[in-house]
């Protein structure tokens, strides 16, 4: 059972959440916040698995609590939710340790599908979240390299499979679209662990991000 707390400060908005959850057995919300600093108490206070976390909340913003909430609850799952599909906020909340974007419009499959994503260990964004971000890492080609962190040399390979991360290709789609088996896709997924010194899809992509990866 995946135990799930909102925050955000929209009543209506919640209850539209609670009642796409109250159907499915495999999913269960336990908390509802409309502010900051109540949604960092109820996770310290309760058992939570994942925080579906409004990005503007009154008191604290969902970057405040996200940054507090992970450096105490590492486990913790956060997907950002927000009506706000710009770079800024998207790099900068998962910087701070999110799991996921998805933005308020997302259907009631599409949020389905991101919990239990998150959930399983992998990052999920929006359609349109994926295409910022990867607009982001585009707009940046020609900046300056000064400031980028040492990587061992990844691999041409190496960056197609991590571009297909970005895009949220399954370990199945990978392999199939590049024509190697799931074998050799878990291996350069293990290998950009490893070099980019991350624990999983989030982290990469995260990391691709601030260091610009895919530009060079």
């Amino acid at each position: 059972m995946i135990k799930v707390a909102i925050a955000d400060d929209h009543a209506m908005f919640v209850d539209g959440i609670d009642s796409i959850l109250e159907g499915e057995n495999d999913i269960k919300v336990v908390g509802r916040c409309y502010d900051g600093p109540s949604a960092v108490t109820f996770v310290k206070d309760n058992d939570v698995d994942l925080l579906l976390l409004d990005v503007n909340l009154p008191g604290m913003n969902g970057i405040e609590v996200c940054k507090s909430l992970k450096e105490k609850e590492p486990n913790l799952n956060i997907i950002a939710i927000s009506m706000f599909n710009e770079e800024s906020f998207v790099t900068e909340i998962l910087n701070n340790g999110a799991q996921g974007y998805i933005l308020k419009n997302t259907g009631r499959e599409e949020l389905l599908k991101a919990i239990r994503t998150v959930q399983g260990g992998q990052s999920y964004f929006s359609k349109d979240v994926t295409q910022t971000i990867m607009k982001g890492l585009m707009k940046h080609r020609k900046g300056s390299t000064k400031s980028k962190k040492f990587f061992p040399k990844i691999s041409r390979r190496e960056k197609e499979v991590l571009k297909l991360i970005i895009e949220e290709f399954t370990t199945q789609e990978i392999a199939d679209k590049l024509f190697i088996s799931l074998k050799t896709v878990e291996s350069h997924r293990s290998s950009l662990l490893a070099k980019m010194n991350a624990r999983n899809s989030a982290g990469l992509v995260r990391i691709a991000l601030e260091n610009k990866i895919l530009e060079s």
